[in-house]
């Protein structure tokens, strides 16, 4: 049964992430998505088709059930609705997704380069983020390519092929966090990679840890 208090406070943390994800230029227009799982149903809110981050309300975010259901709106669904769903249905631990079109990382998506983890911080919270290709035809990916990448658990998040990133996290603030950690990272590598080809360097040390503990950890095995 659907809680109006769950719903009201679910859709305030949207329209938190939603600002910030704007505010930092991870997503401009009416493009990208994000949503979040409720806890007192098997639903979700997520934003609609055609409502821009900056502008998400209450009155326009959308409820739907995770059979697809969704619940009377005046606004029409999201394109990206049907892998947000099947991304909730496959991965329990997953509360929370966010889809930017962020533009580092999809400048590397649109290359068909794979963001690399070079940053202890890539290493520690995200480990790899796989690059899925176009769908068979050459359209935006949807569930039948995102979903599989996803069967694998410790996949927090991924680059879609000329499209954008998708993050994802136990909470919202996770996938948040997430979604800036690509960008970031998607713009530090274009940095190092333009100072290595200036300076004529062909390689680069890369971290093998996240974190002091698991590299003292690693240096008594």
């Amino acid at each position: 049964m659907l809680d109006p208090s769950d719903i009201e406070a679910k859709k305030d943390a949207l329209i938190w992430s939603a600002q910030r994800c704007f505010d930092l230029g991870l997503q401009t227009n009416a493009g990208g998505n994000l949503s979040i799982r409720l806890s007192s149903a098997p639903a979700i809110v997520i934003k609609p088709s055609g409502v821009g981050f900056a502008e998400c309300s209450r009155d326009n975010l959308q409820v739907v059930h995770l059979d697809g259901t969704i619940e009377p709106s005046a606004f029409k669904p999201s394109k990206d609705m049907d892998f947000h769903l099947d991304l909730y249905r496959i991965r329990p631990d997953i509360n929370a997704i966010v889809h930017c079109h962020s533009p580092w990382a999809t400048g590397f998506a649109s290359a068909g380069i794979e963001i690399p983890c070079l940053t202890v911080q890539t290493i520690e919270k995200i480990g790899r983020m796989p690059l899925i290709p176009l769908s068979e035809n050459g359209g935006p990916q949807t569930e039948v390519e995102i979903s599989p990448v996803f069967q694998d658990t410790s996949i927090r998040a991924a680059v879609l092929a000329n499209h954008g990133t998708i993050g994802v996290g136990r909470t919202l603030t996770a996938a948040q966090y997430l979604a800036e950690i690509i960008e970031e990272t998607a713009h530090i590598a274009f940095v190092r990679d333009t100072l290595m080809a200036a300076h004529g360097k062909t390689t680069a040390d890369l971290p093998t840890y996240g974190t002091a503990k698991d590299a003292r950890a690693g240096a008594m095995t």
